[in-house]
């Protein structure tokens, strides 16, 4: 364990955050997601819920600041009723945290899994909500 670090964050996560650099991206996916087969590179999470894993991860890194919107939501398919009160938890984490009002774009569901094929890591959490996908840009340390 470190100091400031959160402890749900592995020894695995921190290398992977550590290595990624500006405009990388980071799929956090819920537990329907399939993250096996699409990610480059795999770490698991399972038990942990996503805005507690975003919360932590966003204490480490900022999102990128050259760009409209540095993070993005899986959108829910035309037709279907879901709800998603937990986008409301998302940006009020990404308000906090980066200061950042409106950073997410909604991203077509078969789009957001070929931009999740290309990102740098996928966390697969075993997060239970519907459509809780969630894609980070890594911005620039100062």
């Amino acid at each position: 364990m470190l100091i400031g670090i959160s402890k749900l964050i592995s020894p695995e996560l921190l290398k992977i955050v550590m290595e990624m650099g500006h405009s990388d991206e980071i799929v956090i996916a819920d537990g329907n997601f399939p993250a096996a087969s699409h990610a480059q590179r795999l770490v698991r999470a399972d038990g942990h819920n996503i805005p507690e894993l975003l919360d932590a991860i966003l204490q480490l890194f900022p999102l990128d600041q050259y760009v409209e919107r540095p993070a993005a939501l899986m959108a829910v398919v035309p037709g279907d009723s879901v709800e998603t009160p937990i986008w409301a938890e998302y940006s009020a984490i990404v308000e906090a945290r980066c200061g950042l009002k409106e950073p997410f774009e909604e991203v077509e569901r078969f789009a957001f899994y070929e931009r999740a094929k290309k990102a740098y890591a996928i966390i697969a959490t075993g997060e239970s909500a519907l459509y809780a996908n969630v894609i980070l840009k890594k911005g620039v340390i100062k």
